[in-house]
């Protein structure tokens, strides 16, 4: 079984480099069009998926929505795809992050995987919802086994902490080894998820 480990399309944030995490934000024009071109690559590809899991947020559900109408394929919410929190860092950007939280900003800095801004998550905590999630899809999906491919609609923090866990890079180096574009997939086989 793979994985298609795939970004929602653009949101006017993503343009204003606001931090979104949990703060349920909309695709704009972009976005609704990389949905589309997503889905077009995927119904010639040997990867096409079968069916598509979303986190809840609007900007992977309408991703997920306009990529399984084109499909052809079943589109379902799961609980623990969403992105990271980011608490009262939402909708700031990281310069003002850095201007308005200079202590916090450093020692989630220097500590990325269990460092957290204030009132949200460390990435461990998110891994800790991540990992059961994507297991619980695979056991629903028949297990790491079976020859199927699953679209996976999440989040950029989703994708950079899950892979560097998986391959135990240093988490201060996620983005410069694993930052997502929007609408962007990363294959992913089942069996590294296997407990």
């Amino acid at each position: 079984m793979k994985l298609l480990l795939t970004r929602h399309g653009e949101t006017d944030w993503n343009l204003q480099r606001r931090i979104q995490g949990s703060t349920d934000t909309e695709l704009n024009e972009t976005g609704r069009r990389q949905a589309m071109q997503l889905a077009e690559v995927l119904l010639t590809s040997p990867d096409r998926p079968g069916i598509i899991y979303t986190s809840g947020l609007k900007r992977a559900q309408e991703t997920a929505r306009i990529a399984a109408g084109q499909l052809q394929i079943p589109c379902l919410i799961h609980p623990g795809l969403e992105e990271l929190s980011f608490g009262l860092w939402e909708g700031l950007t990281w310069e003002q992050v850095e201007q308005q939280y200079p202590d916090l900003y450093h020692i989630w800095h220097t500590d990325r995987r269990y460092g957290h801004p204030p009132k949200g998550e460390s990435y461990q905590d998110l891994l800790d919802r991540v990992i059961p999630a994507l297991r619980d899809v695979i056991r629903q999906e028949g297990g790491s086994g079976a020859d199927r491919r699953i679209l996976i609609i999440t989040h950029s923090a989703v994708i950079m902490s899950l892979l560097s866990y998986l391959n135990r890079t240093p988490f201060d180096e996620m983005v410069k080894r694993y930052k997502m574009q929007n609408a962007q997939i990363t294959g992913l086989d089942a069996k590294r998820l296997e407990a």
